[in-house]
């Protein structure tokens, strides 16, 4: 598993690099088709129920599983990227949201807070756990920022099939739920919006997006559960052995969204 998730944060660390004003979600697509299957790897979306595309490219208010097109990136936007491949049987699954160009600093917040809610809820990953307590850790931290966690979409098991049991919300009571043991793998993917919490899914079946139009971010990482506790599998090499550090949201650093800059 831990192979099959290194490739997929490997080419999302490639794909960062296109997410530029003037470029393309449709090309973003082919190129992160094209670094799957040059890896010996298949595409875990493609096909999945129907999806058409290789990544789920979600821009500005849309929450999750958008649909790349020729519509041109421009500064100021914010993109969503969750991909998935199936390498020798196992399934590897992450997400980012990619600041494009310069973003609004209010903006940079919004995806700072989801970055820092997804460590908290990995910190929750030890053996005897609930599955209940990622997520409210999640929503503890979304919330006290003044932001509202997306409902209808959850993380869930992943490992020889892309969605197992158990399902992970990122709400709710902690202290429920099936109790946390070594070798499970969790992908805790928290969608956080701007605004209110509703969401509704456009005519191709597929594209989710805020009710209220306000910006949503998405970020998620496939994490084991073991004995030194969260495992991170989708970690680039230089990193991994890093645990999240909820204090100043650095789970992510490998991947970071918000321009340097700001």
């Amino acid at each position: 598993m831990r192979r099959a998730n290194q490739l997929v944060v490997r080419i999302l660390d490639e794909l960062r690099a296109l997410v530029v004003p003037g470029a393309t979600t449709q090309e973003i697509d082919w190129r992160a088709e094209q670094l799957t299957r040059d890896a010996g790897a298949e595409p875990a979306f493609k096909g999945y129920r129907g999806f058409p595309y290789t990544i789920c490219a979600s821009l500005n208010e849309q929450v999750v599983h958008g649909f790349p097109s020729d519509r041109a990136l421009v500064q100021g936007d914010i993109l969503s990227i969750d991909m998935g491949v199936r390498l020798d049987g196992y399934y590897g699954d992450c997400a980012v949201t990619l600041a494009v160009g310069r973003i609004a600093p209010e903006t940079a917040r919004l995806l700072q807070i989801t970055r820092e809610a997804l460590d908290y809820g990995i910190a929750q990953v030890q053996i005897g756990r609930r599955v209940s307590d990622i997520g409210h850790a999640v929503q503890a931290h979304v919330e006290a920022h003044g932001y509202s966690v997306v409902r209808e979409f959850v993380g869930h098991g992943v490992g020889t099939r892309l969605h197992e049991e158990p399902q992970v919300p990122n709400y709710g009571l902690p202290g429920r739920g099936p109790r946390l043991a070594a070798g499970m793998v969790l992908a805790i993917e928290p969608m956080v919006n701007m605004g209110k919490a509703a969401v509704r899914v456009l005519r191709d079946g597929w594209t989710a997006v805020t009710v209220d139009g306000s910006l949503s971010a998405h970020f998620e990482h496939s994490v084991a559960v073991a004995a030194t506790g969260p495992d991170i599998l989708t970690l680039l090499p230089e990193t991994n052995g890093t645990r999240p550090h909820v204090e100043h949201g650095t789970a992510l650093d490998a991947i970071s969204a918000v321009d340097p800059r700001l």
